[in-house]
């Protein structure tokens, strides 16, 4: 895809996700797994965020190697 197509789209989720951080809500973003506000910080220039993030058992590497190679079939 063209760098014009995608940036858009990636500065809007990292938006949405950081204004769902500043509201200290869990975000859900599997696979990339749970993440949740810990502490926060406030600073001069903004705040600084401990957060955690739990993952599951990821799959294996070939199960993601397969998937990968059957969506672009």
């Amino acid at each position: 895809m063209k760098k014009k197509d995608v940036k858009p789209v990636v500065e809007t989720l990292l938006a949405v996700m950081g204004d769902a951080l500043s509201d200290n809500r869990e975000l859900n973003l599997p696979p990339f797994g749970q993440l949740k506000v810990r502490k926060e910080k406030q600073l001069r220039n903004g705040r600084m965020v401990v957060a955690k993030i739990r993952q599951t058992k990821p799959p294996a590497q070939t199960d993601v190697l397969k998937a990968v190679d059957t969506d672009k079939s």
